[in-house]
Protein backbone atom coordinates (compact mmCIF):
# COMPACT_ATOMS: atom_id res chain seq x y z
CA UNK A 1 0.00 0.00 0.00
CA UNK A 2 1.08 3.78 -1.23
CA UNK A 3 0.24 6.66 2.01
CA UNK A 4 0.55 9.48 1.01
CA UNK A 5 0.13 12.67 3.24
CA UNK A 6 -1.47 16.23 2.51
CA UNK A 7 -0.69 19.07 4.45
CA UNK A 8 -1.18 23.02 4.11
CA UNK A 9 1.04 25.58 5.54
CA UNK A 10 0.73 29.54 5.72
CA UNK A 11 -1.93 31.50 5.11
CA UNK A 12 -5.22 30.07 3.24
CA UNK A 13 -6.17 30.86 0.05
CA UNK A 14 -8.57 30.16 -2.40
CA UNK A 15 -8.15 26.70 -3.96
CA UNK A 16 -6.38 24.60 -1.29
CA UNK A 17 -8.93 22.09 -1.70
CA UNK A 18 -9.33 21.62 -5.04
CA UNK A 19 -5.76 21.26 -5.26
CA UNK A 20 -5.77 18.48 -2.73
CA UNK A 21 -9.12 17.20 -4.76
CA UNK A 22 -6.84 16.57 -7.46
CA UNK A 23 -3.89 14.72 -6.63
CA UNK A 24 -6.20 12.24 -4.17
CA UNK A 25 -9.00 11.95 -7.01
CA UNK A 26 -5.60 10.78 -9.42
CA UNK A 27 -4.20 8.59 -6.97
CA UNK A 28 -7.40 6.54 -6.44
CA UNK A 29 -7.81 6.85 -10.28
CA UNK A 30 -4.64 5.25 -10.68
CA UNK A 31 -3.87 3.04 -7.87
CA UNK A 32 -6.82 1.43 -5.71
CA UNK A 33 -4.27 0.65 -3.24
CA UNK A 34 -3.39 4.18 -1.73
CA UNK A 35 -4.03 5.61 1.58
CA UNK A 36 -4.32 9.17 2.03
CA UNK A 37 -3.25 11.06 5.47
CA UNK A 38 -4.20 14.76 6.54
CA UNK A 39 -1.92 16.40 8.70
CA UNK A 40 -3.45 18.44 10.58
CA UNK A 41 -2.96 22.64 11.00
CA UNK A 42 0.29 22.31 8.96
CA UNK A 43 3.73 21.74 10.04
CA UNK A 44 2.25 22.20 13.85
CA UNK A 45 0.46 19.12 13.09
CA UNK A 46 3.37 16.98 11.74
CA UNK A 47 5.28 18.39 14.56
CA UNK A 48 2.75 17.30 17.32
CA UNK A 49 1.12 13.89 15.41
CA UNK A 50 -2.05 15.61 14.38
CA UNK A 51 -3.58 13.88 11.93
CA UNK A 52 -7.20 12.09 10.21
CA UNK A 53 -7.13 9.27 8.15
CA UNK A 54 -8.95 10.30 5.27
CA UNK A 55 -11.33 8.31 2.48
CA UNK A 56 -12.59 9.20 -0.88
CA UNK A 57 -15.38 10.67 0.22
CA UNK A 58 -13.59 13.69 2.33
CA UNK A 59 -12.94 14.55 -1.59
CA UNK A 60 -15.79 14.92 -2.76
CA UNK A 61 -17.57 18.72 -2.95
CA UNK A 62 -14.65 20.37 -2.05
CA UNK A 63 -13.77 21.62 -5.53
CA UNK A 64 -15.21 25.27 -4.63
CA UNK A 65 -14.84 24.95 -1.02
CA UNK A 66 -12.73 28.30 -0.17
CA UNK A 67 -9.64 27.74 2.73
CA UNK A 68 -8.57 24.46 3.74
CA UNK A 69 -10.14 21.34 5.17
CA UNK A 70 -7.11 19.90 6.91
CA UNK A 71 -6.22 23.79 8.69
CA UNK A 72 -3.31 25.26 8.57
CA UNK A 73 -0.73 27.62 10.62
CA UNK A 74 2.07 29.40 10.49
CA UNK A 75 5.57 27.95 11.26
CA UNK A 76 8.32 30.45 10.30
CA UNK A 77 11.32 28.89 8.80
CA UNK A 78 13.66 30.94 10.41
CA UNK A 79 12.42 29.49 13.69
CA UNK A 80 12.05 25.57 11.94
CA UNK A 81 16.11 24.78 13.93
CA UNK A 82 14.93 26.64 16.83
CA UNK A 83 13.48 23.82 19.65
CA UNK A 84 9.87 24.32 20.89
CA UNK A 85 8.96 25.89 24.21
CA UNK A 86 9.63 22.30 26.14
CA UNK A 87 12.72 21.89 24.24
CA UNK A 88 11.21 19.90 21.53
CA UNK A 89 13.86 19.62 17.89
CA UNK A 90 11.05 20.17 15.35
CA UNK A 91 12.75 18.96 12.40
CA UNK A 92 13.21 15.43 14.47
CA UNK A 93 9.64 15.64 15.43
CA UNK A 94 8.51 15.95 11.84
CA UNK A 95 10.67 13.53 10.62
CA UNK A 96 9.58 11.02 13.59
CA UNK A 97 5.69 11.72 12.63
CA UNK A 98 6.87 10.87 9.18
CA UNK A 99 8.59 8.06 10.36
CA UNK A 100 5.50 6.73 12.24
CA UNK A 101 3.15 7.08 9.63
CA UNK A 102 5.09 5.04 7.18
CA UNK A 103 4.95 7.37 4.71
CA UNK A 104 5.98 6.91 0.85
CA UNK A 105 5.61 10.60 0.32
CA UNK A 106 4.58 14.22 1.82
CA UNK A 107 2.39 16.53 -0.22
CA UNK A 108 3.45 20.43 0.80
CA UNK A 109 1.39 22.93 -0.07
CA UNK A 110 1.98 26.32 0.68
CA UNK A 111 3.51 29.68 -0.55
CA UNK A 112 7.41 30.70 0.17
CA UNK A 113 8.06 30.05 3.66
CA UNK A 114 6.63 27.00 3.58
CA UNK A 115 8.44 25.36 0.22
CA UNK A 116 11.95 26.42 2.14
CA UNK A 117 10.69 24.12 4.82
CA UNK A 118 9.56 21.68 2.32
CA UNK A 119 13.08 21.75 1.27
CA UNK A 120 14.48 21.11 4.19
CA UNK A 121 12.63 18.02 5.20
CA UNK A 122 13.64 16.49 1.68
CA UNK A 123 17.21 17.26 2.52
CA UNK A 124 16.33 15.65 5.52
CA UNK A 125 15.67 12.52 3.41
CA UNK A 126 11.71 12.57 3.46
CA UNK A 127 9.82 12.04 0.25
CA UNK A 128 8.75 15.32 -0.51
CA UNK A 129 6.13 17.46 -3.32
CA UNK A 130 5.61 20.76 -3.40
CA UNK A 131 2.30 22.74 -4.88
CA UNK A 132 2.56 26.52 -4.85
CA UNK A 133 -0.18 28.06 -2.95
CA UNK A 134 -0.73 31.63 -2.68
CA UNK A 135 -2.55 34.46 -3.53
CA UNK A 136 0.69 36.62 -4.30
CA UNK A 137 1.95 34.50 -7.09
CA UNK A 138 5.29 35.37 -5.90
CA UNK A 139 6.96 31.67 -5.51
CA UNK A 140 10.00 31.29 -7.92
CA UNK A 141 9.98 28.90 -10.55
CA UNK A 142 6.42 28.89 -11.36
CA UNK A 143 4.39 31.72 -13.38
CA UNK A 144 1.36 30.93 -11.85
CA UNK A 145 0.26 30.15 -8.20
CA UNK A 146 -3.07 28.90 -7.88
CA UNK A 147 -5.11 31.57 -5.29
CA UNK A 148 -3.94 34.55 -7.12
CA UNK A 149 -6.17 35.19 -10.06
CA UNK A 150 -9.42 34.46 -7.39
CA UNK A 151 -7.59 37.29 -5.46
CA UNK A 152 -7.24 39.44 -8.56
CA UNK A 153 -10.85 38.95 -9.21
CA UNK A 154 -11.88 40.26 -5.78
CA UNK A 155 -9.10 43.13 -6.05
CA UNK A 156 -10.54 44.08 -9.16
CA UNK A 157 -14.45 44.07 -7.83
CA UNK A 158 -13.18 46.30 -5.07
CA UNK A 159 -11.52 48.26 -7.54
CA UNK A 160 -14.83 48.43 -9.97
CA UNK A 161 -17.20 49.63 -7.01
CA UNK A 162 -15.02 51.84 -5.89
CA UNK A 163 -15.14 53.66 -9.53
CA UNK A 164 -19.25 54.39 -8.82
CA UNK A 165 -18.77 56.36 -5.43
CA UNK A 166 -15.48 57.98 -6.61
CA UNK A 167 -17.00 59.26 -9.58
CA UNK A 168 -20.44 60.27 -7.38
CA UNK A 169 -18.56 62.21 -4.79
CA UNK A 170 -15.13 63.63 -6.75
CA UNK A 171 -12.76 61.93 -4.65
CA UNK A 172 -9.28 60.22 -4.91
CA UNK A 173 -9.91 56.79 -3.02
CA UNK A 174 -7.15 54.54 -2.54
CA UNK A 175 -7.16 50.61 -2.98
CA UNK A 176 -5.05 48.88 -0.63
CA UNK A 177 -4.07 45.48 -2.40
CA UNK A 178 -2.08 42.50 -0.29
CA UNK A 179 0.73 40.79 -1.86
CA UNK A 180 3.43 40.75 1.05
CA UNK A 181 6.49 42.11 -0.32
CA UNK A 182 5.56 41.87 -4.20
CA UNK A 183 2.93 44.00 -6.32
CA UNK A 184 1.97 41.42 -8.87
CA UNK A 185 -1.87 40.99 -7.29
CA UNK A 186 -1.73 44.93 -7.16
CA UNK A 187 -0.32 45.27 -10.73
CA UNK A 188 -3.33 42.73 -11.95
CA UNK A 189 -5.95 44.24 -10.23
CA UNK A 190 -4.58 47.22 -10.87
CA UNK A 191 -5.28 47.53 -14.65
CA UNK A 192 -8.16 45.32 -14.75
CA UNK A 193 -9.63 47.83 -12.62
CA UNK A 194 -8.76 50.88 -14.14
CA UNK A 195 -6.66 52.32 -11.43
CA UNK A 196 -4.89 55.87 -12.76
CA UNK A 197 -2.08 55.29 -10.41
CA UNK A 198 -0.26 52.18 -9.25
CA UNK A 199 2.22 51.75 -6.83
CA UNK A 200 4.63 48.51 -6.18
CA UNK A 201 6.99 47.45 -3.70
CA UNK A 202 9.67 47.08 -6.97
CA UNK A 203 9.09 50.21 -8.28
CA UNK A 204 9.32 53.01 -5.40
CA UNK A 205 7.29 56.14 -5.59
CA UNK A 206 7.87 59.47 -5.22
CA UNK A 207 5.01 61.40 -4.09
CA UNK A 208 5.21 64.42 -6.44
CA UNK A 209 5.10 62.15 -9.30
CA UNK A 210 1.62 60.63 -8.12
CA UNK A 211 0.10 64.01 -7.29
CA UNK A 212 1.29 65.17 -10.58
CA UNK A 213 -0.55 62.14 -12.20
CA UNK A 214 -3.62 63.05 -10.10
CA UNK A 215 -3.76 67.13 -10.99
CA UNK A 216 -3.50 66.69 -14.59
CA UNK A 217 -6.68 64.23 -14.11
CA UNK A 218 -8.08 67.15 -12.06
CA UNK A 219 -6.94 69.49 -14.86
CA UNK A 220 -8.74 67.23 -17.69
CA UNK A 221 -12.02 67.55 -15.99
CA UNK A 222 -12.37 64.23 -14.22
CA UNK A 223 -13.89 63.82 -11.26
CA UNK A 224 -12.19 61.40 -9.57
CA UNK A 225 -8.84 59.32 -9.17
CA UNK A 226 -8.18 55.94 -7.92
CA UNK A 227 -4.97 54.50 -7.04
CA UNK A 228 -4.41 50.83 -6.40
CA UNK A 229 -1.51 50.83 -3.77
CA UNK A 230 0.07 47.60 -2.82
CA UNK A 231 0.69 47.15 0.83
CA UNK A 232 4.30 46.66 0.79
CA UNK A 233 4.60 50.08 -1.43
CA UNK A 234 7.17 52.08 -0.37
CA UNK A 235 8.83 55.66 -1.36
CA UNK A 236 12.16 56.67 -3.06
CA UNK A 237 12.95 57.99 0.52
CA UNK A 238 12.40 54.92 2.09
CA UNK A 239 13.92 52.48 -0.11
CA UNK A 240 17.42 54.34 0.01
CA UNK A 241 17.44 53.64 3.51
CA UNK A 242 18.85 50.87 5.01
CA UNK A 243 16.62 48.05 7.09
CA UNK A 244 17.90 48.82 9.94
CA UNK A 245 17.17 52.78 9.27
CA UNK A 246 13.92 52.01 7.69
CA UNK A 247 12.75 50.02 10.99
CA UNK A 248 14.03 52.68 13.27
CA UNK A 249 11.92 54.98 11.09
CA UNK A 250 8.54 52.70 11.04
CA UNK A 251 8.48 52.58 15.37
CA UNK A 252 7.79 56.60 15.24
CA UNK A 253 5.11 56.12 12.23
CA UNK A 254 1.86 57.52 12.98
CA UNK A 255 -0.11 55.56 10.18
CA UNK A 256 -1.84 52.03 10.01
CA UNK A 257 -0.44 51.22 6.57
CA UNK A 258 1.05 52.68 3.31
CA UNK A 259 -1.68 53.78 1.97
CA UNK A 260 -3.15 56.26 5.06
CA UNK A 261 0.67 57.93 4.75
CA UNK A 262 0.16 58.54 1.00
CA UNK A 263 -3.50 59.91 1.64
CA UNK A 264 -2.64 62.05 4.34
CA UNK A 265 0.16 63.54 1.82
CA UNK A 266 -2.11 64.13 -1.21
CA UNK A 267 -4.86 65.86 1.33
CA UNK A 268 -2.34 68.08 2.46
CA UNK A 269 -0.77 69.14 -0.83
CA UNK A 270 -4.04 68.73 -3.37
CA UNK A 271 -6.82 69.84 -0.48
CA UNK A 272 -8.68 66.85 -2.55
CA UNK A 273 -11.11 64.85 -0.30
CA UNK A 274 -9.50 61.19 0.17
CA UNK A 275 -11.01 57.88 1.11
CA UNK A 276 -9.32 54.76 1.75
CA UNK A 277 -10.48 51.38 1.16
CA UNK A 278 -8.79 48.03 2.77
CA UNK A 279 -10.13 44.87 1.24
CA UNK A 280 -8.14 42.69 3.46
CA UNK A 281 -8.48 39.06 3.81
CA UNK A 282 -12.03 39.46 1.94
CA UNK A 283 -9.08 38.91 -1.10
CA UNK A 284 -8.17 35.35 0.70
CA UNK A 285 -11.50 33.83 0.93
CA UNK A 286 -14.32 32.46 -0.58
CA UNK A 287 -14.72 30.05 -3.58
CA UNK A 288 -12.03 29.93 -6.39
CA UNK A 289 -12.72 31.56 -9.59
CA UNK A 290 -12.89 28.76 -12.35
CA UNK A 291 -9.06 29.85 -13.56
CA UNK A 292 -8.25 28.82 -10.14
CA UNK A 293 -10.15 25.33 -10.23
CA UNK A 294 -8.85 24.54 -13.93
CA UNK A 295 -5.03 25.00 -12.97
CA UNK A 296 -5.48 23.09 -8.94
CA UNK A 297 -6.67 20.35 -10.85
CA UNK A 298 -3.90 19.92 -13.59
CA UNK A 299 -1.06 20.43 -10.29
CA UNK A 300 -2.89 18.21 -8.14
CA UNK A 301 -2.82 15.78 -10.78
CA UNK A 302 0.90 16.14 -12.21
CA UNK A 303 2.01 15.92 -8.40
CA UNK A 304 0.01 12.75 -7.93
CA UNK A 305 2.02 11.38 -11.23
CA UNK A 306 5.47 12.58 -9.94
CA UNK A 307 4.13 10.53 -6.77
CA UNK A 308 3.36 7.67 -9.32
CA UNK A 309 6.96 7.76 -10.38
CA UNK A 310 8.59 8.05 -7.12
CA UNK A 311 10.11 11.59 -8.36
CA UNK A 312 10.16 13.41 -5.28
CA UNK A 313 11.67 16.68 -3.60
CA UNK A 314 10.22 18.69 -6.75
CA UNK A 315 7.58 21.12 -6.70
CA UNK A 316 5.02 21.44 -9.36
CA UNK A 317 5.19 24.80 -11.43
CA UNK A 318 4.02 26.42 -14.69
CA UNK A 319 5.83 27.37 -17.35
CA UNK A 320 3.71 28.88 -20.11
CA UNK A 321 0.81 26.54 -20.20
CA UNK A 322 2.52 23.11 -19.33
CA UNK A 323 3.02 21.74 -15.81
CA UNK A 324 7.07 21.16 -15.23
CA UNK A 325 8.33 19.70 -11.94
CA UNK A 326 10.92 22.52 -10.43
CA UNK A 327 13.73 20.99 -7.48
CA UNK A 328 12.35 22.34 -4.37
CA UNK A 329 16.35 23.25 -3.90
CA UNK A 330 16.08 25.73 -6.73
CA UNK A 331 12.39 27.45 -5.17
CA UNK A 332 13.44 27.97 -1.64
CA UNK A 333 14.65 31.29 -0.57
CA UNK A 334 13.94 32.75 -3.49
CA UNK A 335 11.25 35.26 -4.32
CA UNK A 336 9.43 36.36 -8.34
CA UNK A 337 9.50 40.04 -8.14
CA UNK A 338 7.74 42.63 -10.52
CA UNK A 339 10.63 43.33 -12.91
CA UNK A 340 10.04 47.11 -13.11
CA UNK A 341 11.43 47.01 -17.05
CA UNK A 342 8.57 44.24 -18.26
CA UNK A 343 6.40 44.77 -20.97
CA UNK A 344 3.16 44.62 -18.91
CA UNK A 345 4.92 47.61 -17.17
CA UNK A 346 5.44 49.08 -20.08
CA UNK A 347 2.23 48.58 -21.29
CA UNK A 348 0.52 50.27 -18.91
CA UNK A 349 2.25 53.34 -18.76
CA UNK A 350 1.27 53.56 -22.69
CA UNK A 351 -2.38 53.45 -21.28
CA UNK A 352 -1.37 56.44 -19.06
CA UNK A 353 -1.14 54.67 -15.85
CA UNK A 354 1.29 56.34 -13.27
CA UNK A 355 3.83 54.12 -11.40
CA UNK A 356 4.75 57.18 -9.18
CA UNK A 357 8.29 56.72 -10.76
Amino acid sequence: MKRVAFLTSGGDCQALNATMRGVAKTLYETDEDVEIIGILEGYKGLMYEKYVKMKPSDFSGILTEGGTILGSSRQPFKQMRKPDENGMDKVLAMKNTYQKLKLDCLVILGGNGTQKTANLLSEEGLNVVGLPKTIDNDIWGTDMTFGFQSAVDIATDCIDRIHTTAYSHGRVFIVEVMGHKVGWLTLHAGIAGGADVILLPEIPYDIDSVIGAIERRTEAGKRFSILAVAEGAISKEDAALSKKELKEKLKNNPYPSVSYKIGAEIQERTGQEIRITVPGHTQRGGSPCAYDRVISSRLGAAAARLIKKEKYGYMVGFKGDEIVPVPLSEVAGKLKMVDPNSSIIKEAKNLGICFGD
